[in-house]
């Protein structure tokens, strides 16, 4: 009996081990099999979009609206700055804007008037050479009565008194000529003038309205200046990090808080270069949360990325240099989430995750 007892206790031992090798060979097989067809990596985390609020005025915070973690939506008012400055430069504006245009309006005017002017100075320019013409036939008419009369004169054919008529004839219509032609030169030298004036008014139109549109500008601007007064949620999502409060004065570019969009969440994965050979766009992927353990998500591979993650570090690595040591690089991966789920709804970006790629052997 003892003996038996000694023979099973020989055999016990190289039956654990034979069961050892056994199960370990299998198991070995298996995490081969799988490794045929998948390509792993738990150096991955959920990304979001996360939009910064960064106001775009300079101002005091008059109204806060939102606390930290709050779900907001499109275009809800997160905070709003104090607008008194800005109103009084936007009624400023609106004041100078009508003022320019009220300008251009009197020079419009002031051209409409020179225009009829010119017009003016045409019209008597045409009556006075229209009177020259006529005053010429009288001057000749005149002129010939005259030297009739002076030859009828000479042969006692004629009286002194129609003489002295004919030449007083001839005198007045020399003069009218005369004041005429003085007449014609004042008329065409106001119509010279009046066409410059004309000229001069319609420069200072294209400058008058030239400083309408700059007023319009400005007016357009205070406009813009005052909306950014009341500060908006660029998306749906949650309120987080917010670390400003009402009465804080707040300059115009500066973070103050971010707002995480709920309905945009991707995995990026950073697989080493050696086990990108076989995976492409397109791949199914199992995705595991490490805070939801056994509770893994589809997902579908959505693209490379055309750099490696070393190449977006602060100081990258220059392989040029003497000291060079070969150190497999690893590469983003971006990781789609396959189809909508509640479980969605509980993750945030940062988390970390495991992910499988399913690959063609």
């Amino acid at each position: 009996m003892t003996t038996q007892k000694t023979k099973l206790k020989k055999l016990i031992f190289p039956i654990i081990i034979g069961l050892l090798a056994l199960g370990g060979s299998i198991w070995g097989i298996k995490v081969y099999l799988y490794s045929l067809h998948h390509e792993e990596t738990d150096n991955a985390q959920l990304e979001g979009n996360i939009s910064p609020i960064i106001p775009k005025v300079s101002g005091y915070v008059a109204e806060l609206k939102v606390e930290d973690n709050q779900p907001v939506k499109k275009g809800d008012t997160l905070f709003t700055i104090d607008d008194r400055d800005l109103r009084n430069r936007l009624i400023q504006a609106e004041a100078a804007y009508n003022n320019a245009v009220a300008n251009l309006g009197v020079i419009r005017a002031n051209l409409s008037a020179a225009n009829a002017n010119t017009d003016i100075n045409h019209a008597n320019v045409a009556t006075s050479q229209a009177s020259i013409k006529s005053a010429e036939v009288r001057v000749w008419k005149a002129d010939q009565d005259y030297q009739r009369y002076k030859n009828l004169l000479a042969d006692n054919s004629t009286t002194q008194q129609q003489f002295d008529a004919a030449k007083a004839e001839k005198d007045a219509a020399d003069a009218q000529l005369t004041v005429l032609r003085q007449q014609l030169n004042t008329a065409e030298k106001q119509t010279v003038a009046s066409q410059s004036q004309t000229e001069s008014t319609g420069k200072q139109i294209a400058v008058a309205q030239a400083v309408v549109d700059q007023r319009g500008a400005e007016l357009e601007f205070a406009r813009l200046q005052l909306s950014y007064t009341v500060v908006t949620a660029p998306a749906d999502g949650f309120v987080s990090k917010r670390s400003i409060q009402a009465g804080q004065f707040v300059s115009a570019g500066q973070m103050l808080f971010n707002v995480v969009a709920d309905d945009a969440l991707w995995v990026v994965a950073n697989f080493k270069e050696t086990q990108l050979e076989k995976m492409s766009v397109g791949d199914v992927v199992e995705i595991e949360v490490d805070a939801f353990k056994d509770q893994p998500i589809k997902g579908i591979i959505s693209s490379f990325s055309k750099a490696t993650g070393a190449k977006f570090a602060l100081l990258p690595p220059d392989n040029a240099t003497g000291n060079f040591v070969k150190v497999v690089q690893r590469v983003p991966v971006k990781i789609n989430f396959a189809q909508r789920s509640e479980m969605l709804s509980r993750l945030s970006a940062g988390m970390s995750v495991k992910v499988a790629v399913t690959v063609k052997s």
